[in-house]
């Protein structure tokens, strides 16, 4: 029988209804190996295992009475610390916040405590989720359980970890760079970054006042051990904000097709613009060809009529900008003189608006592509997780890849280059490359093809034989 906590969200869920395993069990074993584990990856920062307890004990109350039980009832879970969690501290990984503990959810987390989820703790992250790696100055730097000398990637970095060491169900990442893709990405969990606004992005801790607000380009999503479980927990955080929620419905559609064979795949697993690590694209390359093996209809030529360097450079500019929130005024204003009045950090409305209307031309140019192709295939990022490299800043530090130095900055090419037009995206896990290292690729579907990305995920992996694995050291 497979190990209780490396079981899919869904499995548990079924376990628990079944009362094969109650609540309580379910806590103590992920808190066993909390202790156990957590000491070398650095994923769980806070822990409240009292009120854990009592939430447990409540769960299998109404488990044995045979009450209406939630979609995830007694399932014990972490947050992200970038997500406002009633009653815990919640950072959002800056010192200035050491102490705020919120009198009220994030909605995404009150709709899975309202489905019975129990909330055990909350994982790290970089200051105000701003990095590609996972590390503050209180709580340190997070490990990927793949190798402890690499980063699990960032912000959502301590999620993808926890997840992945079976430390929790399940996790809910913030994507406004690539925050879920990534970290999935190099730690061989699924992730799934949903379509902008179609998951409310308030109670989201982005600066000192944060959380009153939806961030521009930040997308909410599930990471976990299987696709049903993005498809499950999609479906429970996904839906209209409160404020619109009395006139608001929600309804994604349908996949378009049933069979992988029935798919028009564009693969675009490599760009001269922005080159991938060689055994990364071993890996994408051995995938597509199983596609074309299967009789998907895939084209490795095409396009849609963007720019990826030009394209990308919009999408890190409208990232900077919502980001900029972040900053204090002295910071901007520093920034703004270091670059002569023109930092992207320091735009004005004005420059922000005429760059909205190019991502709105640029997405009018995805929903054309979209109407003869059904996915998208393209890297998570550039290259597998990177050993730590907290020294300098995201304009000083370098990445090396297929035997050369490259921009820090090259991290968020292939996401922001998605992200930006708000496109949902699926990250399956596809197996190692040659080093050992987990990989992964972005399924890109059409704004709000959201099923769609998690379906055809879930069929390529099944193709592949490939799909979540625990690390080596915490079978």
């Amino acid at each position: 029988m497979k190990d209780l906590a490396f079981r899919s969200a869904t499995e548990l869920a079924a376990a628990v209804k079944t009362k094969e395993v109650s609540s309580r069990e379910l806590l103590d074993t992920y808190l066993a190996r909390v202790e156990k584990h957590n000491p070398a990856i650095n994923s769980v920062i806070t822990l409240d295992e009292s009120a854990a307890r009592a939430a447990a004990a409540e769960a299998d109350r109404m488990t044995a009475q045979g009450d209406s039980l939630g979609a995830v009832h007694g399932l014990p879970i972490t947050i992200k610390d970038a997500l406002e969690t009633k009653g815990m501290r919640s950072t959002g990984g800056a010192i200035e916040m050491m102490n705020h503990v919120p009198d009220q959810d994030a909605p995404v987390v009150g709709r899975l405590r309202d489905e019975g989820a129990v909330i055990f703790g909350k994982t790290n992250l970089p200051r105000w989720s701003g990095d590609g790696q996972s590390y503050n100055e209180m709580f340190g730097v997070t490990n990927n359980p793949w190798d402890l000398t690499r980063t699990p990637g960032g912000s959502s970095g301590g999620a993808a970890a926890g997840v992945a060491a079976g430390l929790t169900s399940f996790e809910i990442g913030t994507d406004i760079g690539g925050s879920v893709r990534m970290p999935s990405h190099f730690t061989g969990v699924w992730g799934h970054k949903a379509s902008y606004g179609i998951v409310p992005g308030l109670g989201y801790l982005d600066g000192p006042h944060g959380g009153t607000v939806d961030a521009d380009n930040n997308l909410l999503g599930p990471l976990a051990r299987s696709a049903d479980d993005l498809d499950l927990l999609l479906g429970l955080i996904a839906g209209p904000s409160p404020t619109n929620a009395p006139a608001w419905r929600l309804e994604l559609p349908a996949p378009r097709h049933q069979n992988l064979s029935d798919y028009r795949v564009a693969a675009w697993i490599d760009d001269p613009a922005c080159p991938i690590d060689a055994e990364m694209h071993a890996v994408l390359d051995t995938t597509v060809r199983a596609l074309e093996d299967a009789g998907a209809k895939v084209d490795r030529h095409a396009r849609p009529d963007l720019d990826l360097a030009s394209t990308a450079k919009l999408g890190k500019q409208l990232i900077s900008a919502a980001t900029s929130v972040s900053l204090s005024a002295d910071e901007v204003a520093e920034l703004s003189e270091k670059s002569r009045g023109h930092a992207v950090l320091a735009q004005t409305h004005h420059t922000w608006l005429e760059r909205e209307r190019r991502r709105t031309a640029v997405r009018a140019i995805w929903d054309q592509f979209f109407t003869d192709y059904d996915i998208l295939l393209c890297p998570a990022t550039v290259v597998t997780a990177f050993p730590h490299t907290t020294e300098g800043t995201w304009a000083s530090r370098t990445l090396r890849i297929n035997g050369e130095d490259r921009p820090y900055a090259d991290l968020m090419t292939w996401t922001a280059f998605i992200g930006m037009a708000y496109l949902p995206v699926t990250t399956p896990p596809l197996g190692l490359t040659a080093a050992g290292l987990p990989t992964s690729v972005q399924v890109v579907a059409p704004y709000l093809g959201d099923r769609m990305a998690i379906d055809f995920a879930r069929q390529l992996a099944e193709l592949t034989g490939t799909g979540y694995t625990p690390p080596p050291d915490y079978r």
